[in-house]
């Protein structure tokens, strides 16, 4: 007779199924995959395994622990950074386990997630970490064989000797490799070696994200702690009085504190908090101007004939240029307020102590965190440890550090561990915004229909250089004028997903369709042309690779069949097209729409990608998708209003997001090379949204130029739409 012991639901499904006689249909997340953990203290690893460096320990039992600096916001760099590790390891991908490191900036460089940078800054540090591990397992297995290292080669975590048929696995030399000397200098692989780079490999949190095990802030608990949720005021109010009778009476308060212009409630769980924040009385008064909308459009247009504006760069004669003009083309361009909405709302743990201060989230900038935690609390950084979690995303709102200072200080009032939580409308009402914008573009075209001149104005709020200057077409126009000028509001804003770009790049490039056909060229053959004139006789400074950009340029246009396409009645398929260069990476997109019963329908976008070398063609695939559904979404439903400093949004019943059944099909490419990777969370985002919206000029002879597509005037004349 067997005996089992407490089943795991998943088991109990098996056995079940078995004992019925039935067909047995097994799986396992965690198969074939490295596994991956929440939190861990690298101090610690020595009990478990022999640390070869910063990134990685080997066990004698032969389990490969891989270290992941950097912040986890979705972007799968906790399984990019251990596959670059285990690649120049030889490295068994099933014996690697994967660690989340806590902040150590001793260890650790930029342990930041934003801007798209973690892996261009870590490529090097990576591989060498790898590289250098594995060359001391070598020198380990030719001492201990006898034999010259130049004859020992590693695969598949063991070390060979081919000559004797020998093999030792890394567990069993682990320990006698970490007594070698450091090696000062390794030999990185050859890119036509990797195995594991380039190949298609799992989130390494796949099992836990799939079956609801702790990995997100949200996720974490520590017996005795209090929670706390904050009243924070409106944009341009102060606190006035309170009044927190009802809310202290209510069950599980602990008490309600101020700060800072912010009231928190705290208590023994998010319920009793939140019913006992409803139940406060505060009244606000105001502290500066009120802004509106309407407030908003009116400066940015006044900001567009400001004679004060900041020049970014001026190259040739535009004055002449436009005055001897053949054509002229002039377009206005604006954007909204955005909140981030990532899916976990803000959240942070913090316990401040005498002897120090234990800090644990979901944080972009862990060290920004402990700075400025330090900052308040007049102590030596040192004495503040953080802790990383996963992050439900952040699109750049974490990287302030805002949520986890009302941790910091709540806790230190209430001197207890308390973990602060937003709701979804302290999340969306009280964030920090993408700044709003609006852009005029002026091209000057001469009777061949060159682009002989070009200027851009950049007019936006709390954004400062609405422009990226130095960015296409600048270098290929002789006579150029881009300047900008910004106005200060009380409405806090920040990093939004690909800052600036996310919204210039629209603009730009959907201005350059209507610039070529007033020209009357192909908007592909368009631009290539203005790249070829800016390699043969650039104007000014070029700080874009003009190659690599026509490389993408070229292998959208060929993957979509540009200008060749025909629907089921023979027709042209409506394509639109765009490209843009940003975080060091290139990506061109078109998209195809449809008019279905009189209102366009985008049915496909192509997406091409020069972003170097691809370490996991999953994650990568995943990246260039979530953020063409990212574009898409924003450019197409996405608006934050406000009245006298109030959101009109607060929740998602209010605020619209792309649907699933808006999602177009997504054909995603990568240009092979062998340059070093540069950035992917971001740049896909960019060009997306002239590429939908140019598509649905060809289809429908209707420009949209301001955003939120569907609020715009020529978008509500489509049967329909409403």
């Amino acid at each position: 007779m067997q005996t089992l012991s407490k089943p795991s639901r998943r088991n109990f499904l098996k056995i079940a199924t078995a004992a019925g006689g039935g067909l047995l249909l097994g799986f396992n997340w965690s198969e074939s995959e490295a596994a991956g953990s929440t939190l861990v203290d690298t101090t610690a690893t020595a009990v478990s395994g022999v640390e070869f460096n910063s990134y990685l320990s080997i066990s004698p039992q032969g389990v490969i622990t891989i270290f992941s600096p950097n912040p986890e916001v979705g972007q799968g760099i906790k399984t990019a950074f251990p596959i670059v590790v285990a690649e120049e390891l030889d490295a068994d991908w099933k014996k690697v386990v994967v660690e989340q490191a806590p902040l150590d900036t001793k260890k650790f460089e930029r342990q930041v997630a934003g801007g798209s940078g973690s892996i261009p800054h870590s490529w090097q540090r990576l591989r060498k970490a790898g590289a250098t591990a594995r060359q001391m397992l070598l020198e380990a297995a030719s001492k201990r064989w006898n034999v010259p290292v130049s004859e020992c080669t590693t695969e598949n975590g063991f070390v060979l000797h081919t000559a004797s048929n020998r093999r030792l696995s890394y567990g069993e030399l682990a320990t006698d490799a970490a007594q070698q000397t450091v090696p000062a200098d390794v030999k990185l692989k050859d890119t036509k070696d990797f195995k594991l780079i380039g190949s298609t490999i799992k989130n390494v949190d796949n099992p836990k994200i799939n079956t609801g095990k702790p990995l997100f802030g949200l996720d974490f608990y520590k017996e005795g702690m209090l929670f706390a949720m904050l009243q924070r005021p409106a944009f341009g109010y102060k606190l006035k009085s309170l009044d927190a009778k009802a809310a202290k009476a209510m069950s599980g308060i602990v008490d309600v504190v101020t700060f800072d212009n912010n009231v928190a409630v705290v208590g023994k769980s998010t319920w009793q908090v939140k019913k006992a924040k409803d139940a406060l009385k505060i009244e606000w008064e105001k502290a500066e101007a009120l802004e509106s909308t309407t407030d908003h459009n009116r400066i940015l247009k006044q900001m567009l004939d400001d004679s004060n504006a900041t020049v970014r760069r001026k190259d040739g004669d535009v004055d002449s240029a436009f005055k001897n003009a053949a054509k002229v083309v002039k377009a206005e361009y604006q954007c909204p307020f955005l909140p981030h909405n990532p899916l976990e709302p803000m959240n942070f743990f913090a316990h401040v102590r005498p002897d120090g201060v234990e800090l644990v989230g979901p944080t972009q900038t862990p060290e920004l965190a402990r700075n400025e935690t330090a900052k308040l609390l007049g102590i030596s950084p040192d004495k503040v440890s953080v802790q990383l979690t996963r992050m439900g995303g952040g699109f750049g709102r974490r990287l302030k550090a805002d949520y986890v200072i009302e941790a910091v200080q709540v806790s230190k009032l209430v001197n207890a561990p308390v973990k602060v939580i937003w709701t979804r409308e302290d999340d969306m009402s009280g964030g920090s915004y993408r700044p709003a914008v609006r852009y005029r573009f002026e091209a000057a075209l001469d009777g061949q229909g060159n682009m002989i001149g070009y200027k851009l104005r950049g007019a936006s709020i709390n954004a400062g250089n609405a422009t990226r200057e130095d960015n296409f077409p600048s270098g290929a126009v002789d006579n150029l004028l881009i300047d900008s000028v910004d106005h200060k509001s009380p409405i806090t804003t920040g990093p939004w997903r690909a800052p600036i770009t996310n919204f210039l790049a629209f603009a730009e490039q959907s201005f350059l369709d209507e610039v070529a056909q007033a020209a009357g060229k192909d908007p592909v053959q368009f631009r290539l042309e203005l790249l070829d004139k800016a390699k043969q006789k650039p104007a000014g400074a070029i700080k874009y690779d003009i190659d690599r950009m026509k490389g993408v340029i070229e292998l959208a246009a060929e993957k979509s069949g540009w200008g060749k396409k025909k629907g089921a009645d023979g027709k042209p398929v409506a394509q639109g097209f765009s490209v843009y260069f940003s975080h060091r990476s290139y990506v061109a997109q078109v998209g195809e729409v449809v008019m279905q019963k009189g209102k366009p329908v985008l049915q496909k976008v192509y997406s091409a990608a020069d972003c170097g070398i691809v370490i996991n063609q999953s994650g990568s695939q995943q990246q260039v998708r979530g953020c063409i559904v990212d574009g898409i979404g924003h450019a197409m439903y996405g608006n934050m209003t406000f009245k006298e400093g109030v959101p009109d949004q607060k929740n998602f019943n209010e605020y619209r997001l792309i649907r699933l059944n808006e999602i177009p099909e997504i054909d995603v490419h990568f240009v092979k090379n062998d340059i070093e990777p540069t950035g992917l969370g971001e740049p896909s985002l960019p060009p997306a949204g002239a590429a939908i919206a140019n598509a649905i000029y060809k289809a429908s002879g209707k420009r949209l130029r301001s955003q939120p597509f569907i609020e715009q005037e020529e978008f509500k004349e489509f049967k329909g739409v409403s």
